[in-house]
């Protein structure tokens, strides 16, 4: 839901216009596309059909790319919003940076559990 409100308060802008907002709502859609992927996967229980994949490190991987690219993004995002740049677009843009550093630190944390989960896995 969170990042569903970074890019649709990116997209209702004139954000082509700027390619630092392009680079964070590639990185927002794409990761918002991925996580709703996931989320099916876990939740029709698939991932139990897959016993070859390496679900935990796929986890891993994935969570860990994701805080990456958005805290490199919500930099961005939030380096680019000034008043000076698109005054009507300055309240959608500073929302969506706030809410690109709120995804972050949730995929922080899903990264952490992720590492936990993946440690115990190579410990047995």
């Amino acid at each position: 839901v969170l990042g569903l409100l970074v890019w649709t308060l990116i997209a209702g802008t004139e954000y082509f216009l700027y390619p630092a907002f392009g680079w964070v709502m590639f990185v927002a859609v794409f990761y918002w596309v991925l996580t709703v992927f996931f989320l099916i996967i876990y939740m029709t229980m698939t991932y139990t059909r897959i016993p070859q994949v390496p679900w935990t490190m796929v986890g891993l991987c994935f969570n860990g790319s994701a805080f990456v690219l958005y805290l490199i993004a919500a930099i961005v995002d939030a380096s680019s919003v000034t008043k000076d740049l698109d005054s009507h677009n300055y309240n959608s843009w500073a929302a969506s940076s706030f809410f690109a550093f709120v995804v972050t630190s949730c995929y922080a944390g899903n990264t952490y559990f992720s590492l936990i989960s993946w440690r115990s896995r190579t410990l047995q």
